[in-house]
């Protein structure tokens, strides 16, 4: 208990938000506040905050140790209403309810993990606590935590007539598209709000919700709302949250705007709609709430940590570029740091490009708006970016036209293929667009999935282990309810699971139908429909007809895996034990079983990799590069390995192959000079001016210690592109750089004599 006396000691250092507002507390459904509290209350839910202020005052004085903490509390003096919190729980190690309250401060003021101690410090003081399992699940509802529902679960078997779980489990329904759950929730939660005459602001609030969910319009409720406090702004923050959840941010943002106008001291708005307005790329704007935001509330991480990375901005270079999309020009911008821009904007642009093409075409669609192409070279300033959405390991996020990423650098090498991530990010694009931003998180992600598998820079159908178990133990979710493995998972790594399952749906669509259907299905969602219905209308299959056909294409696709998981698992095992062991001619056998039972694992530590190794070591190089091509054909892209198959093809004079090779590797790792000087030679050789000159380029601005072999490079590049003026500057400036460069001195030579020659 001593340790988290310090870390509250440690809050209180540093907790004094702006003393005076009365909305630091949310509507307070709690059976167990204290009656001094109630009449402040009644002033508080009806808007009226001068008389809440004057009567809350008077209440921080008051015998009662807790009351005082609630008083503070609720006028917005955090560090007293701490303090009076940290007091009461000190002296009574046994006490529940000051820290059930304590608790809820913390999940007031973001400090999630704090208040999960604390409530769980409750909880094994009194374990069937409600108001402690109920703040429980709070902070992993916050989360998005799978043991929420649960918690939730527990919460109403202790109490069903807590409206306050009724409401949780209504949000948590609407967030994973359970409408009827959610509709079920708030009729109960309306109920207990009349019989026992508690403010029915939040029922309000997610009424209009559900009713904008429903494709109707949510202006009743939100009248209702407004009638019963004019400064209610938390009704349109509600709205906005689940247009956030659907990716609807310009909606999202008229309807923050809407709840600051309303309600001017609603912190969580303005950070809300600062992070809303980065989405949309409207720096400055969002950089105005931001500010205003942590005027109120300084301790919120999302705010300070979006404010320190707004203030990095000028690090970033922006530069406007028009590509081709069939014939249609776009303009896409591109956002990236200025240590790596110079080497990342020409494959950012090709990528973009190609991928524009290849969904115009493929979904029908050309973009509208300009696209915004954002990398970050610190995996933190990225997860700033994405801040409050769930799935913050996630790679890259789509904002509609913004796409926001890790770079290259952002991950160590091989953690993760950037240019697949830009391809799954751009077919949001599309996906989003399309369908005004209606379509399910599920098809969207399946959609981003299967076009990585079949038209992305590494293709190939890639499944990993998770997944496979997956199927084996009847983890997938029915089509109709996928969004809930994304959005709250209830297992490890069921996020992931999702994703490849969702591919997978895709991809049985596309073999079972066509690709055309699979089009259709997305275009399904340019009006409100559930998955369920959109389903049923397409294939003319009720929804668990479509699961048992999905479920017979995954089981016979996997099913001589299913069927020897076991000897695979051996398999697998016995070769990684021999590699380690250096025991080469061990690893053989079971390597290839492992690659003929699952030939679609191709991720760290993959049995192609333990195969070709083994097969190298013992001087069967001819057999390791099929290994390795088997491998890259199957979607594999390690960089090590690339990096070995291109060396071992080059001693094999493989011309063409090796240059195939290096150009994945250039793609796969393009921060490495040494792969951009390898093909830049061959591209040149090859007589590609134009793509040699590029990874010249990139070679130099890797180089700055050593600038004169890639200057050199360049300049032969632009010789064969006959721009001879250029030419000769970049040959001076090798020599300006290393003064007894001879190969430089000797095509400058060469190229004088020629010029007098032609004079």
């Amino acid at each position: 208990m001593q340790r988290v006396v310090l870390m509250r000691l440690l809050l209180a250092a540093a907790a004094a938000l702006a003393a005076g507002s009365v909305t630091a507390q949310t509507i307070d459904y709690d059976p167990g506040r204290d009656d001094e509290l109630r009449p402040c209350d009644e002033h508080r839910y009806h808007g009226r905050a001068e008389q809440a202020r004057t009567c809350y005052a008077r209440l921080v004085e008051s015998s009662n140790g807790l009351v005082q903490a609630e008083a503070a509390w609720a006028l917005g003096d955090l560090r007293r209403a701490n303090e009076r919190f940290r007091d009461l729980v000190s002296a009574n190690d046994g006490a529940v309810r000051p820290r059930v309250r304590w608790g809820r401060l913390f999940l007031q003021t973001h400090q999630y993990a704090d208040a999960a101690q604390v409530f769980q410090e409750a909880l094994r003081i009194a374990p069937q606590d409600t108001q402690a399992t109920l703040g429980l699940a709070r902070v992993y509802a916050e989360r998005f935590e799978g043991e929420a529902r649960p918690l939730l679960e527990q919460a109403l078997r202790s109490d069903d007539e807590s409206i306050e779980a009724h409401l949780l489990g209504a949000r948590m329904a609407l967030e994973e598209g359970g409408l009827d759950a959610a509709d079920r929730a708030l009729e109960r939660a309306a109920r207990i709000a009349a019989q026992r005459k508690l403010p029915p602001l939040e029922v309000y609030a997610l009424r209009a919700a559900l009713q904008l969910s429903q494709d109707r319009s949510p202006e009743p409720w939100i009248e209702r709302a407004l009638d019963y406090n004019p400064r209610y702004g938390e009704v349109y923050e509600q709205l906005a949250h689940f247009e956030v959840m659907r990716r609807r941010y310009r909606e999202a943002t008229a309807l923050l705007q809407r709840a600051v106008e309303v309600q001017p001291d609603l912190w969580s708005a303005h950070a809300e709609l600062g992070a809303n307005l980065l989405r949309l790329g409207e720096v400055d704007a969002a950089r105005e709430h931001f500010t205003i935001a942590y005027s109120g509330d300084p301790y919120s991480p999302t705010i300070v940590n979006s404010l320190r990375l707004l203030d990095r901005a000028d690090q970033f270079e922006l530069s406007s570029n028009r590509v081709s999309s069939g014939g249609t020009p776009a303009e896409v911008r591109l956002r990236l740091h200025r240590k790596e821009a110079a080497v990342l904007r020409p494959y950012v642009l090709e990528l973009v490009q190609r991928s524009i093409e290849t969904f115009s075409r493929r979904y029908e669609f050309q973009p509208r708006e300009p696209i915004t192409v954002e990398l970050y070279p610190d995996h933190d300033d990225f997860a700033v970016r994405v801040a409050a959405l769930p799935g913050i390991g996630l790679l890259g996020v789509t904002f509609g036209y913004v796409v926001a990423m890790d770079s290259p650098s952002g991950r160590k090498s091989g953690e993760f293929h950037w240019g697949s991530t830009l391809w799954h990010e751009m077919a949001h694009v599309f996906t989003l667009e399309v369908t005004e931003h209606r379509v399910p998180r599920w098809l969207s992600e399946g959609i981003s999935v299967f076009e990585e598998w079949r038209t992305g820079p590494t293709p190939g159908v890639v499944v990993p282990p998770d997944v496979i178990g997956a199927v084996r133990d009847a983890r997938l979710l029915p089509v109709s309810e996928l969004d809930a493995g994304f959005i709250r998972p209830s297992y490890p790594n069921q996020v992931q699971v999702s994703y490849v399952q969702a591919g997978l749906v895709c991809l049985f669509i596309e073999q079972r139908w066509g690709f055309e259907r699979l089009r259709a299905l997305l275009r399904r969602f340019t009006h409100n429909v559930s998955t369920a219905d959109a389903i049923e209308a397409e294939f003319d299959m009720r929804p668990a007809a479509f699961d048992r056909e999905f479920q017979a294409f995954v089981s016979e696709r996997y099913a001589g895996l299913l069927a020897g998981s076991a000897e695979w698992e051996q398999a697998y095992g016995n070769a990684r034990e021999a590699s380690e062991r250096e025991r080469w001619a061990d690893v053989i056998e079971p390597a290839r079983r492992a690659v003929e039972l699952y030939p679609e694992h191709v991720g760290p530590d993959s049995p192609y990799l333990l195969l070709a190794r083994a097969l190298d070591a013992l001087g069967r190089r001819d057999e390791a590069i099929r290994a390795l091509q088997s491998y890259r054909a199957a979607g594999g892209w390690d960089p090590s390995a690339l990096r070995e198959l291109a060396r071992w093809l080059e001693a094999t004079n493989a011309t063409d192959e090796t240059t195939r090779v290096l150009e994945a590797l250039s793609l796969a790792e393009p921060l490495d000079a040494a792969t951009h000087a390898a093909l830049g030679e061959r591209l040149l050789a090859a007589g590609r001016g134009q793509e040699s000159l590029r990874e010249f380029q990139a070679q130099l601005a890797l180089s700055a210690h050593d600038p004169a072999p890639a200057s050199y490079g360049a300049a032969r590049a632009l010789l064969l592109l006959g721009d001879r003026a250029a030419s000769r500057r970049r040959l001076l400036d090798a020599l300006a750089a290393a003064p007894h460069y001879k190969p430089a001195q000797d095509l400058l030579l060469k190229t004088i004599e020629e010029r007098q020659r032609n004079e």
